[in-house]
């Protein structure tokens, strides 16, 4: 019988809830806007972890809001061991997560041809 809540998705909680309190905390400003974590996908040998992020309200550039929350992997590595649980704290990776705004363009397809629809019947 298969395990209904991995220790991977464990993992990937822990470390969410855990970056979005040092995320807030340390990556602040008012041209960087709301920054959350969308999700967080752990190796099946909880070694590496990719966290994407979005970015809401930003005037920064979503590229180096990513660069330099790169660059503070270190420091959020280790607040994490300090803080949790864990073993081993599994080394960071973020990434920008790019499905909000695939599914906005998405959407935007879906209305222009409900536009077009109702002007050309």
């Amino acid at each position: 019988m298969p395990k209904e809540y991995s220790r991977n998705r464990r993992v990937a909680d822990l470390i969410q809830r855990e970056l979005a309190v040092l995320i807030q905390r340390y990556v602040q400003g008012p041209d960087v806007g709301l920054v959350t974590i969308s999700t967080i996908d752990v190796s099946p040998d909880l070694g590496n972890a990719r966290v994407y992020i979005t970015c809401l309200g930003n005037q920064t550039a979503v590229e180096d809001i990513v660069d330099s929350l790169n660059e503070m992997v270190g420091q959020f590595r280790h607040e994490l061991a300090r803080t949790s649980t864990m073993r081993s704290v599994p080394r960071l990776e973020f990434r920008f997560d790019q499905a909000l705004e695939q599914a906005n363009r998405l959407t935007d397809l879906i209305d222009s041809l409900h536009r077009d629809k109702k002007t050309n019947p």
